[in-house]
């Protein structure tokens, strides 16, 4: 039988263009390269199909974080959806897609069967994958600076980015970071506990079994999902509190229809490297380098502990958009990263104490919640968004 949940679950694993263009809206697909060579695919949504024309409008750019894509952004559809207010309201918007996800799963020299392709974390997106998008952007847009928006993993390599890379701050107008996430101590999620136990052996499993990426999903486990997590389905409750455990919970900004499409695009892909990097922060209390070991340290850093990266260098206008029941970016974590900031414009609370991670791109409030706020801080700096 061939339910509703899985046609609009089928939709997701077609081409991401095709499901912008049902929507009435313009999409656009480009592939960039990185400088490790790479392939990169970003989406772009230049407007709705009567207001397309991308010249004169500001260019905001949409990262996703961990396990997710550039699907995300439009998931929840037309007047709920980040990427679609966004192109109603105006601005040129354009969806990342970091290597090892769906839609950028290309090496120029390798292949993902490689245990070669898979040594990076999210250290390599900010440095790298993230400078290269941007880069390409500007360059088609003719803009000099842009706006970014970033949920968790995407606010991370922003982090890295700009702390790494500070030229790059003088290309983004304002960075508002969704459940950002730097430092990781006080995380309370039960797949935060079992990394931070799990941290030192993450890498040895890895090498042990031959396996070096979370692969994304596939048509079988669309097909299982939609049928499992079905609104019609009596065991549809066991998805639910499964999202809720890891992430908080949420009943009350929970769509039950859409519940199996969020899930059966998930995961999207990553290597196994970015949750171990992830992992090493729950067990040291630091934003840093990866770690490889005393060795390791020595021969990539010159030190025996890889080095902490330097927040003070983001000068970067940055927003923290954050929520108490986030079991990922806890609020006590949040602020840490606040008061290191070296430009920070605001530390806001969703007005919702159930608000979880992951509200942040599917609440059924989200709209007015984060959304609109996010609009009206980038409306404060609309006169350098357009050269």
């Amino acid at each position: 039988m061939i339910t509703g949940s899985l046609i609009r679950a089928l939709d997701f694993l077609h081409n991401q263009v095709e499901l912008i263009d049902k929507y009435g809206y313009n999409p656009e697909t480009h592939v960039v390269a990185t400088y490790d060579k790479y392939i990169l695919e970003m989406h772009r949504i230049t407007g709705p199909k009567n207001n397309s024309n991308p010249k004169g409008k500001p260019t905001v750019f949409l990262m996703h974080g961990l396990l997710l894509s550039s699907n995300d952004w439009i998931i929840a559809g037309p007047r709920k959806a980040f990427g679609y207010i966004l192109a109603e309201a105006g601005y040129d918007v354009w969806m990342g897609n970091a290597r090892g996800t769906f839609y950028s799963r290309k090496h120029l020299n390798s292949s993902i069967s490689k245990k070669s392709y898979w040594s990076f974390s999210w250290h390599e997106i900010g440095t790298r994958d993230l400078p290269a998008m941007i880069d390409y952007i500007l360059e088609k847009t003719g803009h000099k600076k842009i706006f970014y928006v970033g949920h968790s993993q995407g606010s991370t390599s922003f982090f890295v980015m700009a702390s790494e890379l500070p030229k790059y701050n003088e290309k983004i107008i304002s960075m508002n970071a969704l459940a950002p996430i730097a430092f990781c101590k006080n995380l309370k999620s039960p797949l935060a506990r079992i990394l931070d136990l799990a941290s030192n052996e993450i890498e040895v499993l890895t090498k042990l079994i031959g396996i070096y990426e979370f692969p994304p999903t596939n048509l079988f486990l669309v097909k299982i999902i939609s049928k499992v997590c079905d609104e019609t389905s009596f065991i549809q409750p066991l998805c639910v509190n499964l999202l809720f455990i890891l992430c908080g919970f949420s009943p009350s900004q929970m769509n039950l229809t859409w519940l199996p499409i969020e899930l059966a695009h998930l995961p999207a892909g990553a290597s196994l490297k970015q949750f171990a990097h992830y992992a090493q922060l729950i067990k040291s209390n630091k934003f840093r380098k990866f770690d490889y070991g005393l060795t390791g340290n020595l021969k990539k850093y010159g030190k025996l502990f890889p080095p902490d990266y330097n927040l003070s260098k983001i000068t970067t206008r940055v927003a923290l958009h954050y929520s108490d029941n986030d079991y990922f970016a806890a609020t006590s974590d949040v602020a840490r990263l606040y008061r290191q900031l070296r430009n920070p414009i605001g530390k806001i609370r969703v007005p919702d104490h159930t608000f979880n991670h992951v509200d942040f791109m599917w609440g059924i409030d989200a709209n007015t919640l984060i959304y609109e706020k996010i609009m009206r801080i980038m409306s404060r700096y609309q006169s350098e968004a357009i050269n």
